[in-house]
């Protein structure tokens, strides 16, 4: 089993999953077909299915176009609000495609039909994977827009938290630089914060993923995963889990941005009066 790490949009992460054997193909929230399809080809595998993890533009605007282009294409997610969704799933189902394993882990809250989706290989030495869509990140979470800390506190903890400590966590956006500044003012003291935070600029700098993490890490430096730890409790003045991870997500979603320089060009334009006729125009 190998997985292709595909950078689209700003940025969002899709995933290509080969079988091997087979030359056969998965691809995981399928968003820009176009950079897709070039992958399928320069690999040269036969794509058979779309995992959708969400219904959300940036993670499955790219699947009606992928079964027009892929008659037969079988698309899976656990929301009818998914494009061109032949397949329903559900929670715990599992899945087959040639040696490649996959089981359903539904956890709902960052949307009602949030899927994540667990693959292995029967046999093989390679580590699992886990394709977390927007429900885990390295260093966070999604945002809970359609559910509950309850439920991500469940989402954590019972069902992705529970897989083998040396699962690989594929996410849906590189946001790792950003979760761990955050990570870093919940936890000042964390030295494996830190370590993790200045790998992340190293490879943001080199313009790199930093997927996968495992889950054994993320339980080091990830204060969604943390919810029980002493200082997470101090950091927020809360003792119930589920009221640390509720404190934390809405002190995460007020975390002031990093200020962004204007781009030059710009500026010179404003300073030479280039935009005043669009700007007088009522």
């Amino acid at each position: 089993m190998k997985v292709k790490v595909i950078s689209v949009l700003e940025d969002n992460y899709m995933y290509l999953v080969i079988e091997e054997s087979t030359r056969d193909a998965i691809a995981v929230d399928a968003a820009v077909p176009k950079r897709l399809l070039e992958i399928v080809r320069k690999e040269d595998v036969a794509l058979r299915a779309i995992l959708t993890t969400h219904h959300h533009w940036d993670h499955a605007r790219g699947n009606e176009e992928l079964a027009r282009l892929c008659p037969g294409l079988r698309v899976y997610g656990a929301d009818e609000r998914i494009g061109a969704l032949t397949h329903k799933v559900t929670h715990d189902q599992e899945l087959t495609f040639g040696a490649i394993r996959v089981r359903c882990l539904f956890t709902p809250c960052h949307t009602s039909g949030h899927m994540c989706y667990f693959m292995w290989e029967d046999g093989s030495p390679d580590a699992p994977a886990l394709f977390s869509g927007d429900t885990l990140f390295v260093g966070g979470c999604g945002k809970f827009f359609e559910g509950t800390a309850e439920q991500m506190y469940v989402n954590l903890t019972q069902i992705l938290g529970v897989l083998p400590k040396e699962t690989k966590v594929f996410c849906g956006h590189e946001c790792t630089v950003r979760n761990l500044k955050f990570a870093l003012k919940v936890e000042p003291e964390n030295e494996t914060v830190k370590k993790k935070l200045a790998w992340a600029k190293q490879r943001d700098d080199e313009d790199l993923p930093t997927v996968p993490s495992t889950l054994q890490e993320e339980f080091l430096y990830n204060p969604f995963l943390r919810v029980t730890e002493e200082p997470l409790r101090k950091f927020t003045g809360k003792t119930d889990p589920v009221e640390v991870l509720r404190a934390l997500r809405t002190e995460k979603d007020n975390f002031k941005k990093p200020k962004e320089q204007p781009n030059p060009q710009a500026m010179l334009a404003f300073d030479w009066g280039l935009f005043s006729p669009f700007l007088e125009k009522k």
